[in-house]
């Protein structure tokens, strides 16, 4: 999902240095996706504020049935490079100055606005609870992929065995019966990182029968899609199945949410793909791809950041339908205009962009390494 997951080790390891060697096709699949997140939350927190029916909304169910599966499993994909070249320490190293640096610096900037100017803290106990559940709730996508990262780097070292060995760890994480934090988030996402890090891996998959048939299977899944998409209802999310097995009712809802996921992922990847082929060279597929793909963890936080303040927004009975709409419409592009201001702003302020973008800074800031002739 993430801006540092977008270039696999392999591509960069078989081009000179200093070669473009961004995917752009994952970069525009990207840029669709954390629209996507954004839009989903504009519903959640604006449009349907102050009732359940978000759940049921049609927009909201077509969003939410593969927008984040496919995020986890883009994010597998294009981290395989860097969890097979580098150490365990090296990597788990990097991925969490990436990943979690950044969401710290916005989990305190949360925290430190709702306790200076919304609901101040009571006392020091308070306010430290108040900043541990930003950290562990504001953000759970990040913690999803940060954990997933770990636990394939770790089963990787088993060598010829890993394949089996995570794919065991994926049916084993989504039917643990844990549903306390984010847990069932995880359990939900990680089997999609695991697949998306097979397909990295396998070299021969798009000489397959699958592939070779790719019409016809996509008409299948199309259709698999969209009978889950008519049968999906408020207990089909994980957050409110919290993928916890405990009937035959159960069942059915995870059941029916792992298969809609997978299907609606496996046409949306799909589907983006070829728009990407067919409008690469317009200006807003650039747009797409460049400012919005390659910005997604700035856009995650920013939009994290802004849909928790507004639970401090109070609507009333003048916001109708239209006022939503309009105000929806207005946060909407204010936040990607924001996050695109930070991003060039704080790309030119050294390391400083490291904790706020979650970006390494322009090339031009970072001194000079000596060459040994």
């Amino acid at each position: 999902m993430l801006d540092h997951l977008t270039v696999g080790a392999k591509a960069r390891s078989s081009r000179p240095a200093g070669t473009n060697n961004r995917d752009q096709s994952f970069d525009f699949a990207k840029g669709i996706l954390i629209t996507l997140v954004i839009i989903g939350h504009l519903l959640q927190y604006c449009i349907y504020r102050g009732t359940d029916a978000f759940w049921l909304s049609p927009y909201f169910k077509s969003i939410y049935i593969f927008h984040m599966p496919l995020f986890i499993a883009i994010s597998g994909y294009l981290s395989a490079g860097a969890i097979l070249r580098k150490p365990f320490i090296q990597g788990v190293g990097n991925r969490a100055t990436q990943l979690l640096l950044p969401m710290l610096f916005w989990c305190a900037l949360i925290w430190t606005l709702k306790c200076t100017v919304m609901v101040p803290a009571q006392s020091l106990t308070d306010g430290f609870l108040g900043l541990l559940n930003e950290v562990i709730g504001t953000y759970w996508f990040i913690w999803a992929a940060f954990i997933s990262f770990i636990l394939v780097k770790l089963f990787t070292t088993f060598n010829r065995l890993s394949i089996w060995i995570i794919s065991a760890s994926a049916i084993a994480v989504a039917i643990v019966p844990i549903t306390s934090s984010i847990i069932p988030s995880l359990r939900y996402t990680y089997p999609f990182y695991c697949l998306g890090f097979f397909f990295a891996q396998s070299s021969g998959w798009k000489e397959s029968f699958i592939w070779t048939h790719k019409p016809v299977f996509l008409c299948l899944l199309s259709v698999t899609a969209f009978i889950c998409f008519l049968w999906w209802d408020k207990q089909t999310y994980a957050f409110n199945n919290h993928v916890l097995i405990n009937d035959e009712r159960s069942a059915k809802q995870v059941l029916l949410m792992f298969a809609g996921s997978a299907a609606a992922s496996a046409v949306a990847v799909q589907f983006m793909l070829q728009c990407w082929r067919i409008v690469h060279s317009t200006r807003i597929a650039r747009f797409v791809a460049v400012e919005l793909g390659q910005s997604t963890l700035l856009l995650y936080l920013a939009q994290g950041a802004v849909f928790r303040l507004t639970d401090f927004i109070q609507f009333g009975e003048v916001w109708n339908l239209t006022s939503r709409i309009a105000f929806a419409s207005v946060l909407g592009v204010a936040i990607v205009v924001t996050a695109m201001a930070i991003r060039k702003v704080a790309r030119d302020l050294g390391y400083v962009s490291r904790i706020v973008v979650g970006a390494p800074p322009r090339p031009s800031l970072l001194k000079p390494q000596s060459v040994i002739n």
